[in-house]
């Protein structure tokens, strides 16, 4: 059975770093796209990063281009979320995703349960 758990989240104050883990079971990870999401209360769920199954290309939404870097172990069966220069509109769950169509895909197939990112002062 696919599953998918995120860990790392936390409170940091603004500036600060946090590193998410996304720890994929069931499957193997590098066949899929992994996509990391988050919502803030009262927004809707908005993907900020990507990585692609096919050849490792690696996705950024604009907000989050420059401060957060995607990457993923193969040997772990792991994707992680290193973000940093960490602002308060960050504060969201984070949701990490997959899908074996890729990252262009609509709708990712499986979610994890999220981890709560909190940045203030």
């Amino acid at each position: 059975q696919l599953q998918l758990v995120e860990s790392g989240g936390g409170w940091v104050q603004p500036g600060g770093s946090l590193r998410l883990s996304c720890a994929a079971s069931g499957f193997t990870l590098d066949s899929y796209a992994i996509g990391w999401f988050r919502q803030a209360p009262g927004k809707e769920r908005e993907g900020i990063s990507c990585i692609s199954n096919s050849d490792g290309s690696t996705y950024y939404e604009h907000s989050v281009r420059g401060r957060f870097t995607i990457s993923r172990d193969n040997a772990k069966n792991t994707v992680y979320l290193q973000m940093n220069s960490l602002k308060p509109e960050d504060t969201a769950m984070y949701f990490c995703a997959a899908d074996p169509g890729g990252c262009s895909t609509r709708y990712f197939r499986s979610w994890g349960q999220g981890t709560q990112v909190t940045v203030s002062s």
